[in-house]
């Protein structure tokens, strides 16, 4: 248990200085190794870390100038996003975190063009 939380914190940690750093790809390879081995548990928080994995894609869609995939995915996002207001984890500020992170990317993104 402990391993996990630590594993955790590290993919977090790391998604979010890949995502800050426009490092898009970097950003879901970061999530996908706590996300893949999970990915088929009925389980909100898993779902949460599929949302982020979303966002960095739709960011990177955007990056190869690819617009429309890039708004499906981030919609894909949006759906996962909600559950955030339902999770109970130790995580769940980090979490927080992760989606003002995500949303503030965004902007600055689309407002660059």
């Amino acid at each position: 248990m402990a391993q996990e939380l630590a594993d955790i914190n590290k993919a977090c940690e790391a998604f979010i200085l890949s995502i800050t750093e426009g490092r898009y790809y970097d950003a879901h390879e970061d999530l996908e190794g706590i996300w893949h081995p999970k990915r088929f548990d009925n389980n909100d928080e898993v779902r949460l870390w599929k949302g982020f994995i979303n966002a960095s894609v739709s960011f990177e869609l955007l990056k190869r100038g690819r617009p429309k995939p890039a708004e499906n995915v981030w919609m894909t996002y949006l759906k996962y996003r909600e559950l955030l207001e339902s999770i109970d984890s130790v995580h769940y500020l980090t979490y927080v975190k992760i989606v003002k992170i995500i949303e503030k990317k965004r902007e600055f993104i689309l407002q660059k063009g």
